[in-house]
């Protein structure tokens, strides 16, 4: 069943908008296509013949001394696995703590609903331990510093050595359940990405025809960029440098884990580039990929893999049809095996999604905790946020809680100790 979208008007005026801006517009962004789809029929090939041997992986111990070359190599793929965050005994008695906490509150909302494994958790007692451990701050300003500015300029308020905690959920999920609800994806900002002049400068060069000047880490358009225009519950308003988990439990290839494209400076381009053009031959065509059957055109209004929900919308959401240069089916990898307390990160541009099989014999579980650095977008959500902490109520990005049942159990003010991890919850700091 293919989903007809009623895309409004002022989309194709917004394309029109944008490419209007560069001289000889149609050229150069064509030309520009073409090189780009002749990048990818190369890289998509490697990335394919790796597997999940593509993406890096280091020990925690060892970040501070990664050489130039391994930094550029994970700036390019965007994610990383990195083991020994957490001491492995204490990640799983946190997984302990959360199935005590979800018999102790059966009410609380997840699904499937007759098998509840993805839960809308957010301040239970693990949860609050894992993101204040120092260990988890200390991998999120490593990945927070892996972003730069193309100046020197001072950015009043923005600091990548003082981490924040964003409040997510957590997955306990079930072997042999199939897992159908988070295809390819990219989260973080869907229409916003054109749609929001500050967003779009993050994009700047692919959207001016020189895609491999595209810097994915430059810090200065991410820093104001209005990633939720639309006010749809779910849709982060924070920036994340890069979203994670922490494995509270072990994970492998085939076993419900992470799979990503992993190269996002390749994927940024193409995502933000395909509203611009249209095939000449039909989708499920044999000679779809070649670059001779691609047409700019700016004649219409809709953008491939972005959907309507919940009176805004939702996306980038590639899948091997409408973006077929991206070669999904054979692309998207499975992260390496993970055992508790390794974590997983991928940048926030990264397209990802979740294994649909799970074949192992034991659950598959994470707490989902991103990299956020101190910026004053994201100060004052965390502010917001320490509220709803203290109150027990879902974070401000979230819907609220409708069981109308209160929790047993939640963490506390005094689960958090160390200065590093109360300022990045947004709570007070004793003074000696």
């Amino acid at each position: 069943m293919v989903l007809t979208i009623q895309w409004p008007e002022r989309f194709a005026d917004l394309k029109r908008e944008i490419v209007e801006a560069t001289p000889d517009y149609e050229r150069r962004l064509t030309e520009s296509w073409n090189d780009l789809l002749q990048e990818l029929n190369q890289r998509t090939t490697e990335i394919t013949d790796e597997g999940p041997n593509y993406i890096p992986q280091v020990h925690f111990q060892y970040l501070d001394i990664l050489v130039p070359e391994q930094l550029d190599d994970i700036r390019r793929k965007g994610s990383i696995v990195i083991h020994g965050v957490v001491e492995e005994s204490e990640a799983a008695c946190w997984k302990t703590a959360l199935e005590d906490f979800i018999k102790a509150n059966p009410h609380v909302e997840g699904f499937p609903e007759r098998d509840k494994q993805f839960f809308f958790l957010y301040w239970t007692r693990a949860q609050v331990q894992a993101r204040a451990h120092p260990n988890v701050l200390k991998a999120s300003i490593w990945l927070n510093n892996l972003y730069r500015t193309k100046t020197d300029k001072k950015m009043e308020g923005v600091d990548l050595d003082v981490p924040l905690v964003y409040a997510d959920r957590i997955r306990i999920r079930h072997p042999g359940v199939q897992w159908d609800v988070h295809p390819p994806h990219v989260d973080g900002g869907s229409m916003e990405r054109w749609e929001d002049d500050n967003f779009r400068r993050c994009f700047a060069d692919i959207l001016s025809g020189n895609w491999r000047q595209h810097d994915p880490y430059e810090l200065e358009g991410r820093l104001d960029a209005r990633a939720s225009l639309y006010g749809r519950a779910g849709q982060a308003t924070v920036f994340r440098t890069f979203q994670g988990w922490l494995a509270i439990s072990k994970t492998a290839p085939t076993q419900g884990t992470l799979k990503v494209f992993p190269d996002v400076f390749l994927s940024n381009a193409y995502t933000i580039l395909r509203p611009f053009f249209r095939p000449t031959v039909p989708l499920d065509s044999k000679d779809i990929l070649d670059p001779e059957n691609w047409v700019f055109d700016i004649s219409t209004p809709d953008f491939p893999g972005i959907q309507p929900r919940d009176n805004g919308w939702v996306g980038p959401q590639p899948t091997p049809k409408l973006h077929p240069h991206l070669r999904l089916d054979d692309t998207m990898t499975s992260v390496p095996k993970v055992n508790p307390g390794d974590m997983v990160f991928w940048h926030c541009d990264v397209v990802h999604s979740v294994e649909q099989e799970h074949t192992g014999s034991c659950d598959s579980a994470v707490m989902y905790i991103p990299a956020v650095p101190q910026t004053p977008q994201n100060t004052a959500y965390v502010k917001k946020q320490a509220e709803t902490f203290l109150a027990g109520t879902n974070p401000p990005d979230f819907a609220k809680d409708g069981t109308g049942f209160p929790y047993i159990g939640l963490g506390v003010d005094a689960d958090v100790v160390q200065p590093i991890s109360r300022i990045a919850m947004g709570l007070p700091v004793a003074v000696a």
